[in-house]
């Protein structure tokens, strides 16, 4: 039986807005009418804990009344004749209740807190709710296990690895200015399919195999998905 062939995605914000989960891009760096910086950096943690408990306890309400989209449930589709490694920006959990099995979360996690001592000691958020005084088993206050602004990004090794094998790298949703997220694209070697898929497509160096979709993901992916079926079948 022929080896199936290992398609890597990245994918941003632009995936999971088509399912109703805002955005800070489209308000001007401000996200749910607050400055990005109080509620997603270890400055803003510390001088208001409270505001950014409650600030993710909205995003995890938000997320649980929401819906994977075709976008999703179309990369979750390809699993049955690709090799598919989702690396995603998002924190989220819809590529996962959309099917899909492999799961790269550069960002960090919404359904989960971590320790303020040990950031080893991670925890699943039952429910949407994580408060002040809610501890770890060594006493200490839980944070989101989110990966905020200034913050080191413990699973790009990873994702560099998935990315130099991949036989197929596409891009979903967002726009390449994210760092170092954004420069995966840099280990994406010329002959290696790329496939980007923005409705405000991002700058993307011009080389061989290289296919643009200036579309929405729900309608970008099928079209990816034809191409992808009609290439390699």
């Amino acid at each position: 039986m022929e080896q199936k062939k290992k398609l890597v995605v990245l994918t941003g914000a632009g995936i999971s807005a088509e399912s109703g989960i805002a955005t800070f891009r489209d308000a001007n760096g401000l996200w749910e009418g607050h400055d990005v910086m109080e509620v997603a950096s270890p400055q803003g943690w510390r001088k208001n804990p409270e505001l950014v408990l409650d600030f993710y306890n909205q995003r995890r309400k938000n997320a649980k009344d929401v819906q994977p989209n075709a976008g999703h449930k179309a990369l979750a589709e390809l699993e049955k004749d690709f090799d598919v490694r989702i690396i995603t920006q998002n924190v989220d959990d819809l590529h996962e209740r959309a099917g899909s099995t492999h799961v790269i979360h550069l960002h960090g996690k919404l359904f989960e807190s971590r320790s303020t001592l040990d950031p080893k000691l991670v925890y699943p958020i039952e429910g949407w709710e994580l408060n002040l005084g809610d501890k770890c088993e060594r006493g200490s206050q839980l944070r989101p296990n989110i990966v905020w602004f200034g913050e080191a990004v413990p699973m790009m090794e990873k994702a560099v690895e998935e990315t130099i094998q991949a036989d197929i790298f596409l891009v979903v949703g967002t726009s390449l200015v994210v760092y170092p997220a954004a420069g995966l694209v840099d280990y994406v070697s010329e002959d290696v399919l790329l496939v980007v898929v923005d409705p405000k497509l991002p700058y993307v160096r011009p080389r061989p195999n290289l296919h643009l979709y200036e579309e929405n993901a729900t309608t970008g992916m099928q079209k990816v998905a034809e191409l992808l079926l009609l290439k390699y079948k």
